[in-house]
């Protein structure tokens, strides 16, 4: 895994796209795992995945958010540059246009409003016409799939838990590979998290890195009702998705894995507790 920072970003723009080289480039915070992601400008961001396994989320992107685009009201994010690997950086990368809000994680507003709007987004999205879309995979890491593939590290993590904690995770991945999606593969995102979600004004607007999307089985678009919401926007979120039992049971699988593997994490470890606390409660 590589961890291009900013100086590598100003070098790369600086080669293979001398006529941006003079805008301003500054980190995005947060930043995420697969890619890195810095402002150019104030119209544009540089993207540079951190190992060679995240290309394949480039070429999709480039392949299918023009699709995305022409279907959805909420825009997508535009790839306007595809750069090919050269000695200063041995990956290909893209430049995109900027979309301005912040992320949910750090926006203030109305979490029923944005409850709704979220769910609203993503019933959108399995609207779109999925034929030839890309199938779970390696490249969604195997978002859209069964929980099955990650069952038996989910059951490794859970085997730490106090044994309270460990009998009701064990009871909700029952529950999740116990049923499969049983209707055509529609889209889904695959990774809703809080920091790809993007507010303005206190509404949602958009959605950020597309790099695990494909066509499938929506149930890990289900996840911020634990990860996102409490309460009553949960509610909110569950009744304007509209998805039936197994598939709410599959989502909160999908939270719970994420959550367990991830509790000792230093820089997750905070967020994933409150996760596993709300999946279990």
């Amino acid at each position: 895994m590589t961890h291009p920072d900013l100086d590598l970003a100003a070098r790369v723009v600086a080669r293979a796209l001398p006529a941006w080289a003079g805008l301003p480039l500054r980190a995005v915070d947060p930043q995420g795992h697969d890619h890195r992601t810095y402002r150019l400008g104030d119209a544009l961001a540089v993207r540079l995945p951190t190992a060679g396994g995240y290309v394949p989320q480039l070429v999709k992107e480039v392949r299918w958010l023009p699709h995305l685009a022409a279907h959805l009201a909420h825009p997508v994010p535009e790839v306007v540059a595809v750069v090919e690997p050269d000695e200063v950086f041995p990956l290909p990368w893209s430049v995109r246009r900027w979309l301005p809000g912040e992320v949910a994680s750090r926006a203030d507003g109305d979490p029923l409003t944005l409850a709704g709007d979220l769910a609203d987004a993503l019933v959108a999205l399995r609207a779109v016409p999925a034929a030839d879309g890309p199938p779970p995979g390696q490249h969604s890491a195997h978002r859209g799939a069964s929980l099955r593939h990650y069952e038996a590290e989910a059951r490794t993590a859970v085997g730490a838990l106090p044994a309270a904690d460990r009998e009701r995770a064990d009871r909700v991945l029952d529950a999740a590979v116990a049923t499969r999606w049983e209707g055509p593969p529609v889209w889904f995102h695959g990774d809703v998290a809080a920091d790809n979600v993007l507010v303005r004004d206190g509404r949602f607007t958009a959605l950020l890195d597309w790099g695990c999307a494909g066509v499938g089985d929506p149930a890990c678009d289900v996840v911020p009702a634990w990860t996102v919401f409490e309460g009553e926007a949960r509610a909110v979120y569950r009744e304007r998705l509209a998805v039936d039992d197994d598939t709410w049971a599959r989502g909160r699988g999908w939270a719970l894995w994420k959550a367990v593997i991830t509790l000792a994490d230093p820089d997750n470890g905070a967020a994933a507790r409150t996760t596993l606390a709300a999946v279990l409660a």
